[in-house]
């Protein structure tokens, strides 16, 4: 809570970075891929005050709560309760780069606040960026200016308190390759059985309305189809859903299936 006061418009956030990537510029795109992520034995979940107006429903608790949970890395499960286990998937709820121009107004001059997402990425709270993932980010300025924190055991789609099972890493590693001219407009996501884009606004409607939207251009361009079977497909076959409603912009991401896709056409379905 005291952060939150002292520091306004800031993000609460530990954040490492930013790290100047050789050779980006605009209109690059970098390919980011998760190879390990490795936390402490113990998290933490909680919600602020509700006069700090923060997390979905700070009218209905006034009182704040911190709950720690201990962590079983070799079961890979956290116990909340003596009678309540969470299987854990830990992943970074932020990784970044410096963002476009008049998306957010900065903080104050080369200052970023670390809570709102957007086409430069940063704090989308994708619980699908775990292990082994890839984060496609366009590059808005010289560098990009990498930069990740928000660390998390676990979190599942919505972050409702502001808070997932927060937690620090005893290791990250993170293999970032830069693809020169590829011209991303949003962040992609990639895992081993989906291909994830994403929508982000004040307005959650208007979040689902571009990941929608953006969902149609990724299928149309990739799979070489038209954009209303585009649009059909994301109808019976991909599964949209709330990433997050707690950081001033919301999140839809959509999941689109790569096991729907014949094996040939699927190997021609790349991101970069």
């Amino acid at each position: 809570m005291q952060l939150r006061v002292s520091n306004p418009g800031r993000g609460p956030h530990s954040v490492i970075g930013p790290i100047a990537v050789n050779r980006a510029e605009p209109g690059n795109v970098l390919e980011s891929r998760y190879q390990s992520i490795r936390p402490y034995e113990w998290g933490a979940v909680f919600n602020n005050p509700g006069s700090l107006g923060t997390g979905l429903l700070p009218q209905d608790y006034a009182q704040a709560q911190i709950k720690y949970v201990d962590l079983d890395l070799g079961a890979m499960t956290g116990r909340f309760l003596p009678n309540i286990s969470i299987p854990l998937k830990p992943f970074q709820g932020i990784l970044g780069v410096s963002p476009l121009d008049g998306y957010f107004p900065p903080v104050s001059p080369g200052v970023t606040n670390s809570v709102p997402p957007g086409p430069h990425a940063s704090n989308l709270d994708l619980n699908e960026l775990s292990e082994g993932s890839t984060l496609y980010i366009p590059v808005w300025k010289p560098g990009a200016l990498i930069y990740t924190g928000d660390t998390h055991a676990v979190q599942r789609d919505g972050e409702i308190s502001l808070a997932a099972l927060e937690t620090r890493l005893k290791e990250l590693r993170i293999q970032v390759i830069l693809n020169k001219q590829k011209n991303l407009a949003w962040p992609v996501a990639e895992t081993d059985a989906h291909w994830i884009v994403i929508g982000l606004d004040k307005d959650l409607n208007v979040a689902m309305t571009l990941a929608e939207r953006n969902a149609i251009k990724f299928l149309a361009t990739r799979a070489k189809i038209s954009e209303l079977d585009a649009y059909a497909l994301c109808s019976i076959a991909v599964s949209f859903r709330v990433t997050q409603v707690v950081d001033i912009v919301r999140g839809v991401h959509a999941l689109i299936p790569k096991a729907i896709f014949a094996p040939d056409l699927r190997r021609e379905m790349t991101v970069v």
